[in-house]
C-alpha cells in the first residue's frame, strides 16, 4: 500500500480529474446552446452532452472492475444534473400580464398596423387651464412597461391641463406580444402613427424619452409619419441610426453607476436558466429568436434587480444613495429578447441625417447634466435636424430626468411646458449647434 501522502495526492489527482470533467461538459453544454440557438428550450444540447459524457465515461470504465466501473459515470451525472437546470422553466411559459394600476384605467387598443398596445388616459384636471393639442408619451426601454415614477410625472403634466395619453410599446407592460421578428425600429414608427390615427385628434404633440426620443427622432424623418405631429420634444435620445449607434465613448458628469448600493429584490439571473439565457443574450451570443427561453417566458422572469446598475446611472452621483424606487413589482415589465431585437434594428439601419435635415416640426431637445447616454447620440440629432427650435440643458438630473427628487419634476415640466406654450424657454438655449465641439470637448 503506498504512504498516506501518495495516497492523499491520488485522490486530489482523482478530484481535479471528476471536477474538470463536470466543467468541460458544462463547457460543452453551453457551447451547443450556442450552436443550436438553444434548441427545443436547450434539450438539444443537453441530450448530445449527455451523449457525449457517456461514450467518454465507458471508454474510461473499460479497464476497471467491478464497482470502479461507475466511478468515471459520477462527474456526468453531476454535469448533465446542472446542465439540466439551464432547460426547465420556472416561471410560467405563457404571458403573465403585470396587476392593474390603482390610480388609472388601463385600455386596450388594437391598431391598424395589427398591434394591440396598453393605453393610458390623463384628461386635464379640473379647473386647469386646457391644452387645445393632445401630448402624447414615448417611454423609454425599448419594450418595457411605463414605470410608476413616469405614469407620476405623466399625472402632473395632467394637472397643469394637459390631455396626455401614453401607450406601452407591443411586448412590454400590458400590451400584446409580436412575433419576434415583427419588432423593431420600423414598426414602432409606423405604430406611433396609428396609434395617433387612432386617437383621432389631429395632430399630435409627442415627449419621448430614451428608446421613445428615438423612435419619436425616426419619426421626424419620415415625413408621411411627421405630418401628424405638432411639436416634438427629444428626451434624452437613444441612437436613432446604425451610423450613430456604433459611436461609443462620451457620457455627461458622473453618475451613480459605481455608487449606488446593489439594487434589492429577487433576480432572475440567480436560477441558472435565465443566467444563462439573459448573459448570453447580452453577450450577443443568443440571438432573440433563441429557442432556450420562449419571449413570454422571458418577460416573466426578468425582474428590475436584473437591471443592476442600469438604474442607478439614470441618476447623478450626488444622488446615489437616494435613488427613489422607479417602479412596483407588480408593474414592472421588461423584454429582453424584444428589446435586442429593436436595438439590433437600428444598429443595421443606414443613416437618417438627409431625411432628418427636412423635417419641418418644431422640436426641442433636452439633455441631463449627468447622463448615461452616449453624448453624440443627442449631438448628432441637434446637428441634423434643423426644426430643433431650443435645446435645455438640465442642471443636477441624470438620464431620468423627471425623478420626484428635489424640484427636478417641477424643472423638467417647466421645460416641456414653455416649449409647447411657444414661451420663452426657463433655462438658456444650450448648446446649439455651433456649441457641440466645445460642448464635447468640455465634457459637459
Amino acid at each position: 500500500m503506498p504512504p498516506p501522502p501518495i495516497r492523499l495526492v491520488r485522490r486530489v489527482g482523482r478530484l481535479v480529474l471528476a471536477l474538470a470533467a463536470v466543467v468541460g461538459l458544462i463547457v460543452l453544454f453551453l457551447a451547443l446552446i450556442v450552436l443550436t440557438a438553444g434548441a427545443g428550450s436547450g434539450l438539444l444540447a443537453w441530450l448530445t452532452t449527455l451523449g457525449v459524457g457517456i461514450v467518454a465515461a465507458t471508454w474510461r470504465a473499460r479497464r476497471r472492475a467491478g464497482p470502479g466501473k461507475l466511478v468515471p459515470f459520477l462527474p456526468v451525472l453531476v454535469a448533465v444534473a446542472l446542465a439540466a437546470a439551464v432547460c426547465v422553466p420556472s416561471v410560467p411559459t405563457d404571458r403573465r400580464y403585470p396587476t392593474a394600476l390603482p390610480f388609472v384605467a388601463t385600455q386596450q387598443w388594437d391598431l391598424a398596423t395589427g398591434s394591440r398596445v396598453a393605453v393610458y388616459h390623463y384628461p386635464p384636471a379640473p379647473g386647469s387651464t386646457q391644452r387645445p393639442t393632445p401630448l402624447v408619451y414615448l417611454h423609454g426601454g425599448p419594450v418595457r412597461g411605463i414605470a410608476v415614477l413616469d405614469h407620476r410625472f405623466l399625472q402632473l403634466l395632467a394637472q397643469q391641463g394637459y390631455d396626455v395619453y401614453a401607450y406601452e410599446q407591443p411586448g412590454g407592460g400590458r400590451s400584446d406580444l409580436l412575433p419576434m421578428e415583427q419588432y423593431g425600429i420600423a414598426r414602432s414608427v409606423r405604430d406611433l402613427a396609428a396609434f395617433v390615427d387612432r386617437l383621432g385628434r389631429g395632430r399630435v404633440d409627442v415627449l419621448g424619452f430614451s428608446a421613445g426620443a428615438a423612435i419619436l427622432t425616426r419619426a421626424l424623418a419620415e415625413p408621411d409619419v411627421a405630418t401628424r405631429l405638432h411639436r416634438a420634444i427629444i428626451a434624452e435620445p437613444g441612437p436613432a441610426d446604425g451610423p450613430t449607434a456604433r459611436i461609443s465613448g462620451q457620457q455627461g458628469r458622473p453618475n451613480a453607476r459605481a455608487l449606488a448600493p446593489p439594487p434589492s429584490g429577487p433576480r432572475s439571473t440567480n436560477t441558472p436558466r435565465y443566467a444563462v439565457a439573459f448573459g448570453l443574450m447580452r453577450l450577443g451570443l443568443l440571438g432573440p429568436d433563441t429557442g432556450l427561453i420562449g419571449q413570454a417566458e422571458g418577460v416573466n422572469a426578468f425582474t428590475a434587480a436584473d437591471l443592476g446598475g442600469d438604474t442607478a446611472s439614470a441618476y447623478c452621483a450626488k444622488d446615489a444613495h437616494r435613488i427613489p424606487v422607479e417602479d412596483t413589482v407588480e408593474n414592472f415589465s421588461f423584454s429582453a429578447a424584444a428589446s435586442q431585437r429593436v436595438q439590433q434594428t437600428i444598429r443595421e439601419s443606414p443613416s437618417i441625417a438627409a431625411r432628418l435635415g427636412s423635417s419641418e416640426t418644431p422640436a426641442m431637445l433636452m439633455v441631463a447634466e449627468c447622463s448615461s447616454q452616449v453624448r453624440q447620440w443627442a449631438t448628432t440629432i441637434l446637428a441634423d435636424d434643423p426644426a430643433i427650435e431650443r435645446t435645455q440643458y438640465l442642471p443636477g438630473v441624470g438620464h431620468h430626468m423627471w425623478n420626484g427628487l428635489d424640484r427636478n419634476n417641477e424643472q423638467a415640466y417647466a421645460v416641456i411646458d414653455a416649449f409647447l406654450r411657444d414661451a420663452p424657454a426657463p433655462l438658456p438655449n444650450y448648446p446649439t449647434p455651433a456649441d457641440i465641439p466645445a460642448f464635447l470637448q468640455d465634457r459637459r
